[in-house]
């Protein structure tokens, strides 16, 4: 069931992440509902993880990871009116979050930055309101505003990804692409037209602090636009620009213009296969740029098993702290993962499934000594989805 679309007269199945687009063609998973001129879905995942990273400087951890959405929708004359909620079990794993190498971004305590480990998502991670005014049979201008909320900057966020969500660890490149997906003040205006949205969004450009239960306030101090096109029910392309005012908490006086690009592609193949290539770019007002490629795909095989892969090039400069040897230079990392999942068992609505990923890394010589030579990490988990 389609539950209609918050931000145009088109399908809902076009709507991802905040006021991202998909291809149309993506599947819907989750609980539908409708009563009256009222719709809603509910979808989340919770996976419990046994994460071992390798080499020198990996960890082993068993964790979990978890996200829950709530949607609502009223049909008004000419529009409609929504509502987005959006929560998270990840401040339960502690503010170091889980090991993953070659990952950095944000800090658990205020004082260093977190490397190789990815950071914990806060407790609430969207809550928003919409509304759109149909302009015409195939047009409309549409309001966004959250606390947090999701800027129009980057692709669909990779928890939302069809062709990424199956893969339990965040992408290296998240801080490139779509780390802006939780900004504790969002404003975005835009309007579309078939298969053509233009948007711009003012926001706190300040990613979150280590305190994920709290609420985050400061003044809208960056800005983003983005540009989407669906060419097709099975492409989605965006191209989307925005300047951060210090983003990083460690890092006040530094501010970050970031350039995306991405195209997602529906393929009829099995039930579905979901490719994405993605693009971006980091230029920071203190120190060089930095680039990160991504290319994920994942394919469905009926009825229940799915097979999942990413690749990824990312320039990282910040994998030491100053003063240790390493420091300074950036260092271009390549990763390739390779996972499986099978759905076992549906219980009610709720599909329970085991699976698996493994990772290899490719990196310039000088880090052979600190990550040794070609480490392995892999990663076994179980999962709940509804």
């Amino acid at each position: 069931m389609d539950m209609g679309a918050l931000y145009g007269p088109y399908c809902g199945t076009r709507e991802g992440s905040g006021t991202s687009w998909q291809p149309d063609s993506t599947p819907m998973s989750g609980l539908m509902s409708m009563r009256g001129t009222w719709s809603g879905m509910v979808h989340g995942f919770a996976n419990l993880i046994y994460d071992d990273q390798g080499g020198p400087r990996g960890a082993t951890r068993t964790f979990s990871n978890s996200m829950l959405m709530l949607m609502a929708r009223r049909e008004l004359v000419g529009g409609a009116f929504g509502l987005r909620l959006m929560l998270s079990g990840d401040p339960l794993m502690g503010k170091e979050g889980y090991p993953l190498l070659f990952q950095t971004g944000e800090t658990a305590n205020g004082v260093t930055p977190l490397i190789d480990r990815q950071h914990p998502h806060d407790l609430l991670m969207e809550a928003a309101a919409t509304y759109s005014h149909d302009l015409g049979p195939h047009s409309s201008a549409f309001l966004y505003v959250g606390l947090p909320g999701e800027p129009a900057l980057g692709p669909d966020a990779f928890m939302h990804r069809l062709s990424g969500m199956d893969n339990p660890e965040a992408p290296l490149g998240h801080h490139w692409l779509d780390s802006t997906h939780i900004s504790w003040g969002v404003a975005t205006a835009g309007y579309t037209w078939s298969g053509v949205k233009l948007e711009a969004s003012s926001f706190n450009g300040r990613e979150p602090d280590q305190f994920h239960y709290n609420i985050e306030t400061r003044g809208f101090d960056s800005y983003a636009v983005r540009a989407t096109w669906n060419p097709s029910a099975a492409v989605s392309m965006q191209g989307s620009f925005g300047r951060l005012a210090s983003p990083e908490q460690l890092e006040p006086d530094v501010s970050v213009r970031r350039a995306t690009a991405s195209i997602t592609y529906n393929a009829p193949v099995a039930s579905w296969w979901q490719t994405t290539f993605a693009f971006g770019h980091n230029s920071p007002s203190v120190g060089a740029g930095s680039d990160a490629w991504l290319l994920e795909s994942a394919l469905k095989l009926a009825p229940s098993h799915t097979l999942f892969a990413r690749a990824e090039r990312v320039g990282k400069d910040d994998l030491f702290l100053p003063g240790q040897p390493l420091y300074g230079p950036t260092y271009t990392i390549e990763k390739l993962s390779l996972g499986y999942i099978h759905d076992f068992v549906q219980l009610a609505s709720v599909n329970l499934g085991l699976g698996g990923l493994i990772s290899t890394y490719s990196f310039p010589g000088a880090l052979n000594e600190v990550y040794g030579y070609r480490p392995t990490s892999f990663m076994v988990f179980a999962r709940a989805r509804l």
